[in-house]
């Protein structure tokens, strides 16, 4: 019986992996992109069958405080003094903002429900200030669909329907899932090719991310000025970037913020498992390549991250 090619070279136990900060200070600007308050919605919304403003807008507040804890922890574990963030929500977004707070990055977190259930003034708003910014920009799940549409693509089921067809019971990619890198040689997998990876599985190098998903939409194509990074079986456009027009772009559709909420729920240290090493290492990375783009490091000054 022939094993399979992800579980080659798999070992029973994981490498001790301290985690020691290699930033030394960063502004990050945090965008909560959950619904927020009843004007957040749109008149579609108010057509569902299940439209409730008072319970949908307390589901989207309780997913945003786990979604923003866990983009936070990051940043405090990964910059030495926790950084500096602030946290803004997408319908308070504007340039003077970004101009006031002066961040090196923007992180974009998830969402819960369709986009055209949210106030379309309020995403025009995003779009038109994503096109401009040349603040290096992280979305998250929702946020990386919501950056695609503010470039151009279109959002559809995981079987390729219009969401609006499909409200419920829709095909899902949940829990820690494979992805699989296109495209190696981008810097945001700087790293991922030592010995504890699955970048690395009996001696061939098999590009395989394990990372956390919980999503039932996708983007339907690679925005203009996009490359498609990694693909699963289910969704064919996993991660993307932008390098150019004076833009730094990374978004992924899976949750790599999940790293550390997994690491702090372990019983000791001496227990830790590394199911998201793989989401840790690339968040980390992002942060590095947003100073690269600000030009507050050099590249050649960078420290190996393994």
């Amino acid at each position: 019986m022939s094993s399979s090619p992800l579980l080659l070279n798999q070992k029973t136990f994981c490498y001790y992996e301290p985690l020691q900060p290699k930033i030394d200070s960063m502004n990050v600007l945090i965008i909560d992109n959950l619904l927020k308050n009843e004007t957040d919605l749109s008149e579609t919304a108010a057509l569902e069958p299940d439209y409730n403003p008072l319970k949908w807008l307390t589901e989207e507040r309780h997913i945003a405080g786990l979604a923003l804890e866990n983009i936070t922890r990051n940043i405090l574990k990964l910059i030495k003094g926790g950084g500096r963030t602030k946290i803004v929500h997408l319908s308070e977004l504007s340039e003077s903002l970004i101009e006031k707070f002066n961040p090196e990055a923007i992180i974009i977190s998830g969402t819960l429900r369709d986009f055209d259930l949210y106030n379309s003034a309020i995403l025009s708003n995003f779009a038109r200030i994503m096109k401009s910014t040349t603040v290096p920009v992280l979305g998250i799940c929702g946020g990386h669909q919501l950056v695609g549409v503010g470039f151009g693509a279109d959002i559809v089921t995981l079987d390729n329907k219009d969401p609006r067809q499909k409200r419920t019971n829709r095909i899902r990619e949940y829990e820690y899932r494979y992805v699989k890198v296109t495209k190696p040689d981008d810097p945001i997998f700087q790293g991922l090719e030592d010995e504890q990876s699955r970048f690395w599985q009996a001696g061939t190098q098999s590009h395989v991310l394990r990372v956390w998903q919980n999503h039932g939409l996708m983007l339907d194509r690679v925005p203009e000025g996009f490359t498609n990074l990694a693909k699963s079986y289910l969704c064919p456009i996993q991660m993307m970037v932008k390098r150019g027009d004076g833009q730094l772009f990374y978004t992924v559709q899976y949750h790599l913020e999940k790293s550390f909420e997994d690491w702090n729920k372990l019983p000791s240290r001496w227990e830790h498992r590394n199911d998201s090493r793989d989401g840790r290492i690339i968040f980390e990375n992002f942060l590095f390549e947003a100073l690269k783009h600000r030009g507050k490091v050099k590249e050649e000054r960078l420290p190996k991250i393994a």
